[in-house]
This record gives C-alpha cells, structure tokens and sequence, in this order.
C-alpha cells in the first residue's frame, strides 16, 4: 500500500525541484541577450479566419475589467493558423487561452486573486504551512507569472497559451488538468498525472515543435518561438529577435521596453499581496 505521507514528501520534493529549476532558467532569460527586430503584429482571429481555420478563443478576462490581445508578431501568425488546420485535421480545435500581455496586463496577471493565491498555497504547501517570506513568493510566482518584461515571453508577442477541444463538441482533450492549475501537474512531464494524459500533451507539443514552437517545461500549456526561451531551450547562443515591447494597435508599431528589467510588482507590492491573500483565505 502507496504511504500517503511518502506521496505528498515526494510531491512537494518534485515541486520545490521544478520551480526550483524553473527559477535557473529565469536568470538565463534575465542575461540573454536581445536584438528586436521590430516586427509588427497580427491578429490571430483574422488570421484564422481567413483561412478558414477552425479555433477558440477565451473570452474571460485576463484580470479586472482587461480583455485578452489575441495579436501576435506577424511572422509567427501563419505558423498557429497552420497548427489549427492540423488539429482541425486530427479532430481537434485549438484553443487560444491567452497571447500578448502589456506590461499593466503582466503586471495585474501576477496580482490577480486567483493565480496569486493559488501560487501561495502551493508554496505554503511546500513549506508546511508556513507563509512565505515576500522573496521566496517572489521566487515561486516569477516562474509562473512573469514579474519582469525581459522573462516574459507574452510581452514579447512571441507565446501563447493554449487548450485543445474536440472538433465534435463532445469537451475538451484532457491534459489531466486544466489551463491554469498551479501544482505538481503543472510541469509537462509531471510524474504526478496519468501516462495517457501526458501522452495527450505529448502529442499537442509535436503538433506545436512541428512549427517551431517550444514548450515552457513548467507549463504544459505555453509555447513560445524566436524568443529567449527558446533560444535557451533549444541551446542556441545567438541573440534573438523577439524581446518585451510596447505595442501600438492603432499604427502597427513596436518599440522595445526602455526597462526590461524592472520588476512588474516589486516587494513591498507582494508582501501586501500576501496579507490579502491571506484575509481572503480565512472568510467563510
């Protein structure tokens, strides 16, 4: 008989490893060099559309009253369009969850109730019931939410989040979780999730690496291309193209972030996070 106490230790080992990991490959991102090639964006809706290309999009917000962007470098529009059509062909649809972020739209994601408290639980969780300091939820929740433009690969107009439906509307290819859960199933490979579950996100992520994208190990939901990541993840050296911008939707026009790297919510704005996360935890 499986100890559930030796399961939760080797979950919370698997967890603290991962984001662990998750933090090493930040202070890559953090040093990568850049050089934005200026490309403006497309729309994704359009796109699809066009070319009569079945697929969703979310239409929650991203935080408060912020509607999702679902425009991206133009460059990279053809390549999602080209992976729907190959769902579509499988009997599936792809599902735009979320694409590029302002930095108020970063920034707010990071506070929003339901992604910051669901990321202290876990790092509670992690320490035993105790609250975290606000430099280790810093830690944690900057591997999972961007807290800086230069780690942000949807202010660069190169990622998205995605979920996959059956064409037949009979729900959602199950992934084990849903887009969004912040826990030990969260990394692709999680050991935690059942093996025909991640053989579906397997068989998602060729779909997507067949056009260039490249998971986020930590996410089973984001793909990114000709960013930082992927340049990282795939060990190439070269600067690349795609870094955090300033999007203008009216003239098509892009400029680079004048500071990649200030933090989105600084420390003082996470300790104060916390406290409310906290009251909001202890009302019935």
């Amino acid at each position: 008989m499986n100890d559930p106490q030796s399961n939760e230790a080797a979950r919370r080992a698997y967890w603290t490893e991962q984001m662990e990991a998750g933090y090493a490959i930040v202070e890559k991102l953090i040093a990568f060099p850049v050089q934005e090639c200026g490309e403006g964006f497309a729309s994704l809706p359009q796109a699809a559309a066009e070319a009569g290309v079945e697929m969703l999009f979310s239409d929650s917000k991203i935080a408060g009253e912020l509607e999702r962007i679902y425009f991206m470098r133009e460059s990279l529009v053809a390549d999602v369009v080209a992976i729907g059509r190959a769902m579509n062909d499988r009997g599936w649809v792809l599902k735009i969850e979320d694409c590029f972020r302002s930095l108020d739209m970063q920034r707010q994601l990071g506070r929003k109730p339901s992604v910051f408290d669901s990321i202290l639980r876990k790092t509670m969780w992690e320490l035993g019931g105790e609250v975290p300091s606000p430099e280790m939820m810093f830690r944690r929740a900057i591997v999972l939410t961007a807290n800086m433009p230069k780690i942000g690969a949807h202010m660069s107009g190169s990622a998205i989040d995605i979920s996959v439906f059956q064409r037949d509307g009979s729900g959602e290819v199950w992934r084990g979780f849903p887009y969004l859960e912040m826990s030990e199933h969260t990394p692709m490979r999680s050991p935690f999730i059942a093996p025909e579950h991640l053989a579906t996100r397997l068989e998602i992520t060729a779909m997507m690496e067949a056009r260039g994208f490249i998971h986020f190990p930590f996410e089973f939901w984001h793909f990114d291309k000709d960013d930082a990541g992927m340049h990282i993840l795939t060990g190439n050296p070269a600067p690349c193209r795609f870094g955090p911008v300033n999007w203008d939707p009216v003239t098509n026009q892009v400029s680079a972030v004048s500071d990649p790297f200030a933090l989105l919510n600084p420390l003082p704005v996470i300790e104060a996070e916390i406290a409310a996360a906290l009251k909001r935890a202890a009302r019935p």
